[in-house]
């Protein structure tokens, strides 16, 4: 899998799948957003976690031999356990 970056207001780094069917952004705090789309097109957050306990780079290297599903909620599963939601 690989994601094409783009710019969004608020975000240092703001990428998506190619079906741009979820992405990820970076803020300044240093904090993770996984988005999704919603029914009427727009992104919504999904799950978000701060950068130092799991870094935005490190999931996408976790991506990059996988395709992408179907649903994207399924990537969730990939990140720690332990890792608490913001």
């Amino acid at each position: 899998m690989h994601f094409v970056t783009t710019k969004r207001p608020d975000f240092t780094l703001f990428c998506m799948s190619p079906s741009e069917r979820f992405a990820l952004g970076l803020d300044e705090r240093q904090v993770v957003s996984f988005f999704v789309r919603g029914a009427a097109g727009d992104w919504q957050v999904a799950r978000r976690w701060n950068s130092a306990q799991y870094s935005h780079t490190t999931f996408m290297a976790a991506l990059r031999q996988r395709d992408e599903p179907a649903d994207p909620l399924e990537l969730l599963r990939l990140l720690p356990p332990e890792l608490p939601a913001l």
